[in-house]
């Protein structure tokens, strides 16, 4: 019988458990060893060389980066991908955003979800576990027709639901509307309100950020069908981002121009109300937009890449007067 450390052996046993995934049993069973010892002949492959464990880790973070944006914005969890030469940003903050979801479930209750393309990533990158029966999804936004359809809220919504096995909320309405007597019409639905004070009091909200100007803002902005006056209204009232197609300053305080009594959306404030809303976003044009919902307590859970995390660095200086998320 060879020895246990003979190399031959050793790579053979390394085989069956590494690469054909046999039991430790099994591997005992095929090289003649007791089962006991397997781990000792496994252990020896790898100390000889014969086995190489190399983590491929997609969604490796940038720790540095995240402790110094927690520290400059008050943020009471930060997630930055590393530089990747293998995959988009987009996915990798997917994955990261996946990950925090599934170890921040609830066991019962409610999670609410905006809308876009990096909400998009975030539920593609979720591993079904249909075991989450006590949890239902809500949208905090009503359709977007104008944007991507695997990236509108309802779709999301539902998507994320499947995949958890949970329940699920329709808002049975627009997100834009032709004017603020059409909005006020909709938010007079039960149907429709019930959904979104439903929302306001999710266990978390995990929410996409757009920066004015470009992306699925601009699409947004677009399908408002704004007149001249209007549109010349809302590029001076100082807008950089959105939330939930709510809008707002590079302070983040809410502007006031005609956009936001055309949505079907939770309003700020009530988004601020929500216990932890997670900010998903990437891209280094997205700085001012994501600065205005940091500064303005819409988000307190931010993931992002290092693009971004670098811009949102740059241009704080010093203590930043962040709003409380309970104010």
């Amino acid at each position: 019988m060879p020895s246990a450390r003979e190399p031959a052996l050793l790579a053979r046993a390394a085989r069956l458990y590494y690469v054909e995934g046999r039991s430790q049993a099994e591997v005992a069973a095929a090289i003649g060893v007791s089962r006991s010892n397997v781990s000792r002949v496994l252990a020896a492959a790898r100390e000889q060389g014969i086995v190489e464990i190399r983590i491929n880790d997609s969604f490796e973070r940038d720790l540095p980066l995240e402790q110094q944006l927690q520290r400059a914005y008050g943020l009471s969890e930060c997630r930055v991908a590393s530089r990747n030469d293998f995959q988009s940003p987009l996915l990798q903050v997917g994955g990261l955003g996946a990950a925090w979801v599934k170890e921040n479930l609830p066991d019962t209750g409610a999670i609410a979800m905006s809308w876009g393309s990096t909400v998009q990533a975030v539920v593609d990158a979720f591993e079904a576990e249909p075991i989450h029966t006590g949890l239902q999804v809500l949208p905090l936004i009503g359709g977007l027709s104008m944007v991507n359809a695997a990236a509108d809220g309802n779709v999301l919504v539902r998507s994320l639901a499947l995949k958890l096995g949970a329940r699920e909320a329709r808002l049975n309405a627009p997100a834009v509307v032709g004017s603020q007597e059409s909005r006020d019409t909709f938010l007079r639905e039960p149907s429709i309100s019930s959904v979104l004070d439903a929302a306001g009091a999710a266990d978390f909200a995990l929410v996409g950020i757009g920066g004015v100007g470009s992306g699925a803002s601009a699409a947004i902005i677009e399908a408002m069908e704004f007149t001249p006056d209007e549109l010349r209204q809302f590029q001076q009232s100082g807008a950089a981002g959105d939330c939930c197609t709510r809008f707002f300053d590079e302070s983040g305080r809410p502007v006031d121009s005609p956009a936001d009594g055309r949505v079907v959306s939770i309003d700020l404030d009530a988004l601020r109300r929500i216990k932890r809303v997670v900010g998903v976003a990437t891209g280094a044009n997205k700085a001012k937009g994501v600065r205005g919902a940091l500064l303005g307590g819409f988000i307190d859970v931010l993931i992002t890449d290092t693009a971004l995390a670098t811009a949102l660095l740059s241009s704080a200086q010093g203590p930043l007067p962040v709003l409380s998320r309970a104010e």
